[in-house]
């Protein structure tokens, strides 16, 4: 009997109608454990409409859980290629398969995912999927989960935060009232009092004291542990002892695992159990606890010896089942039993096959059981389980000094065993997990060490891996010439041990080396890079090609090409879901804005990417950088705390693709504010750092700042600069400003006219940098006409924020505006056109226009590229 849930009920219902137009929604049931979670969902298939395709699955307590648990309890439904793909094929491929089930579905669904709070990550990674897309679904997604256990920090909520508001909805469950508990009690002939002392209203405690407390009203148990033992010490010896052993599997126990475990009788007496209502089964027949909270105070008054007992004879059980048998279940009994030989034998496949599904924390977990018992493995074992391990946690981006001294250890134990392949290999990875953690000499000294090893064994892939990864930190510290010398050996090695990924890296250091020296030809490289990743499904090595390309095409500035790759590639990361790679693009995207002198649309931009949480270092900066930067010229309050965070972030990182601009920030800022002195030592500081820089626009913006500054530096050959700072240099102040415009740089010319002693010049650049709001650039101007007597012959200062003027950052019209902002809310072209009064045929070539202008193929690329930037629905 279900009761106080009609509140519940109603909120659902109203998401299946939704769900049903194809409007989806996720539906979050939460609350303490035996709140009745799982009698609302009962409830709620029971009162599903006619038409409708339903399924549940659940995540266990596992020591490590079931990847993608839930996709495998209702793969039935879901089909032969989601089938197939959970079998082996890749993450994406398996996620893509679960899309287009849901979204050719000739009926609208039901998902259940129950007990989210043991979710394994690749699950965590669907819902953020699905997640992102179930808006424009036929699909409620109903999760359930204990929210007294899931904290701000537990994976779960970091997912739940990040999916829209619109598509998640809170349904939290509550204790049951006194009054409905003393109904209760009074049917049963107990103390209604009583009762709700001993339970607080919480319904599975309410009925298993009602079940032990019946016909024993004299003798009343005193907790749901106690009232747990006593209804179960009515059972036979049989029931018992089989309650017992199945309490220590906190998974479902399916009908070949009872037979396993104790024949015919066994699954008798599961059968009465269930009748009775201690146990309960599911459509295909597994048996499991009714409640958690009972199968753990079953479990709690068992021996720890005679659990060890029973885990080793469940662990035996499921080896008998052979291929069928689930390896995390395996792991978890071989642990449970103390058995290491087993958990060695079988935690490392299992963390295989936990890594194809995209659960690499879970495939850590594993390796990290085995590790438990690495005192029993021989030595090479041993030195594969610590690089594993270390593998699959950077993967699940952790890498802290457990990690690398995993990477050590192994690195250790394969010179014991005299691998030096494995050495170079591992001393590799270490080099990598140092740089992505800010630390680039050592990262270097790290990947000369493992050329070094590799170098004195016969040649590999893996040696020409370790060439490139030298080659992509020289490039990363603007050493091309040493980029370019270790990229094209890793190439020349290649060609005898052929393999995509390492061509693309190969290609992709080879490209950005030479395009930052000018060199046209390394576009064509990196486009290469970019080709080869896409057509082998190489995500990461693709993100790195729109990246770099990007980054090329910004900083010298061919905005064209800036704003087709910048696009494609946003796209493209937002699809395949790559977060970090997407954030760094947005971060070149408000850079590209802030050249163009679109300073407001910059800082919202940047900001975005900012105040996100647990982004690494590397990720963050390019956008820090930008709104800093940006931030100072708009004079806004928070600039000096941006600066001197930007600049302490930079300094970090040790790479002049951070410092340069951190620098120039501040020496622009220093200018302007009429503190030459300090311009000049970080000026003097940036030459210091910068010889042998060979980047032209860097050269070129030292160079004018020199001249800005009344200082002079030797060795800068003017005629290899570009137009705009060799025309400067030569005091050829107009030109050079009209050179910037040229450029599409309004801020840069208006930046050069500063310098001017002609007051009308000088007015224009006022003029200029009021329209973009770049007050810091105005005052200096203002300041420099009243030393010439020239204020006269400025215009006045703007008041207020001048809104009509603002362009959104994407270049939608205030009307496609709207429409954007209709489209996210789900409305079709029919319900748009009614909404704003348009016509049909207005209507969708808005939508169109929105389409194009975001780079979006579809209504849900729409949703996706506006979930990652809010910013694009205006004001």
């Amino acid at each position: 009997m279900l009761i106080e849930r009609e509140r519940e009920l109603e909120q659902l219902g109203a998401m299946i109608k939704a769900a049903a137009r194809g409007q989806g929604a996720v539906a979050l049931v939460s609350g303490e454990a035996g709140i009745g979670k799982t009698s609302l969902i009962r409830r709620l298939f029971e009162g599903l409409p006619s038409g409708w395709r339903a399924a549940a699955g659940g995540c266990d307590a596992l020591f490590t859980p079931r990847p993608l648990g839930p996709v495998r309890d209702m793969a039935g439904m879901l089909g032969p290629d989601v089938r197939a793909q959970l079998e082996g094929g890749d993450r994406q491929q398996l996620f893509g398969a679960v899309l287009d089930t849901v979204s050719w579905s000739n009926a609208p669904m039901l998902m259940v995912w129950e007990d989210m709070h043991w979710a394994d990550h690749a699950t965590l990674d669907l819902l953020r999927y699905l997640g992102r897309r179930i808006s424009f679904l036929p699909l409620l997604l109903v999760l359930t989960y204990r929210d007294d256990e899931v904290g701000d920090q537990h994976p779960l909520m970091r997912v739940l935060e990040e999916l829209p508001p619109a598509v998640r909805a809170q349904v939290p469950l509550r204790c049951l009232s006194p009054r409905a508990v003393s109904a209760l009690a009074r049917k049963a002939s107990l103390p209604g009092d009583w009762l709700y002392q001993k339970t607080a209203g919480n319904p599975f405690q309410v009925s298993e004291m009602l079940a032990a407390g019946q016909g024993a009203s004299h003798s009343l148990p005193a907790s749901i542990r106690e009232a747990v033992t006593v209804r179960q010490g009515r059972l036979p010896g049989g029931a018992r002892e089989l309650l017992e052993l199945i309490s220590v599997i906190p998974a479902a126990v399916p009908p070949e695992l009872f037979l396993e475990l104790g024949g015919e009788e066994a699954a008798l007496i599961a059968g009465d159990l269930t009748g009775s209502g201690i146990l309960q089964a599911s459509a295909a027949g597994d048996i499991r606890f009714r409640h958690e909270i009972a199968r753990i105070a079953t479990l709690e008054r068992i021996p720890s010896k005679m659990r060890r007992a029973h885990h080793a004879r469940i662990l035996e059980a499921l080896q008998a089942l052979g291929e069928n048998a689930p390896l995390d279940q395996m792991v978890h009994h071989a642990a449970g039993a103390l058995d290491g030989a087993a958990v060695l034998a079988i935690a490392p496949e299992a963390a295989s096959r936990a890594a194809a599904s995209g659960a690499h924390r879970e495939a850590a977990a594993h390796l990290g059981t085995a590790l438990r018992f690495v005192e029993e493995a021989d030595v090479e074992t041993a030195a594969l389980l610590h690089e594993r391990w270390a593998y699959e946690s950077a993967l699940a981006a952790r890498i802290d000094d457990e990690v690398l001294n995993a990477r050590r250890h192994a690195i250790t134990l394969w010179q014991v065993l005299g691998r030096q392949d494995k050495v170079g290999e591992n001393l590799r990875w270490l080099s990598r997990m140092h740089w992505y953690r800010g630390e680039a000499p050592e990262a270097a000294r790290l990947a000369d060490q493992a050329i070094r090893v590799l170098e004195s064994i016969p040649p590999s892939a893996e040696q020409a891996m370790a060439y490139s990864l030298r080659s992509q930190l020289h490039m990363l510290n603007d050493q091309m010439e040493e980029a370019v010398y270790w990229g094209e050996r890793a190439l020349a090695l290649e060609a005898d041990f052929p393999r995509p990924d390492l061509r693309a890296h190969a290609l992709n250091n080879i490209g950005t080396a030479l395009v930052f020296r000018g060199r046209r030809e390394g576009v064509a490289m990196l486009q290469d890079s970019l080709d080869i990743s896409l057509v082998h499904d190489l995500h990461e090595h693709a993100a790195r090609a729109y990246t770099n390309l990007s980054e090329y095409a910004v900083e010298f500035r061919q905005f064209e090409l800036a704003e087709k790759v910048i696009a494609s590639g946003i796209a493209y990361d937002i699809d395949n879901d790559l977060d970090a790679w997407t954030y760094y693009l947005q971060g070149r995207l408000a850079l590209l804005r802030m050249e163009q002198g679109r300073l407001k649309d910059a800082v919202t931009m940047a900001r975005a990417i900012t105040e996100r949480e647990n982004l690494t270092l590397v990720v963050r900066l390019p956008a820090l950088l930008v709104q800093a930067r940006a931030a100072m010229r708009l004079a806004a309050p928070e600039a000096s705390r941006l600066m001197e965070q930007a600049y302490a972030d930079a300094m970090a990182t040790d790479e002049l693709q951070h410092i340069v601009p951190a620098r120039l920030t501040l020496i622009e800022h220093a200018w302007l504010t009429g503190n030459v002195t300090l311009a000049n030592e970080h000026l003097d500081a940036l030459f210091a750092l910068s010889e042998g820089d060979r980047h032209p626009w860097n050269i070129g913006e030292r160079a004018v700042w020199a001249r800005r500054l009344g200082c002079v530096k030797p060795g800068v050959d003017s005629a290899a600069l570009p137009e705009p700072f060799r025309l400067e240099l030569e005091g050829k102040i107009e030109p050079a400003a009209q050179a910037w415009r040229g450029l599409s740089m309004p801020y840069a010319a208006a930046l050069v006219c500063l310098q001017t002693d002609d007051g009308d010049l000088l007015g224009q650049a006022v003029h200029d940098l009021q329209a973009m709001g770049a007050e810091a650039g105005a005052a200096f101007a203002r300041r420099r006409a009243s030393e010439l007597g020239a204020t006269r012959r400025l215009p006045r200062p703007r008041r207020g924020n001048y809104k009509a003027a603002r362009e959104h950052p994407l270049g939608l019209t205030r009307r496609e505006q709207d429409v954007l902002r209709l489209i996210v809310k789900g409305c079709s072209n029919r319900e748009i056109s009614e909404t704003l009064g348009r016509s049909p045929r207005t209507v969708e070539h808005h939508v169109s226009a929105v389409l194009s202008k975001l780079n979006a193929q579809n209504r849900m690329a729409v949703m996706l590229r506006v979930q990652n930037d809010p910013w694009l629905l205006g004001e």
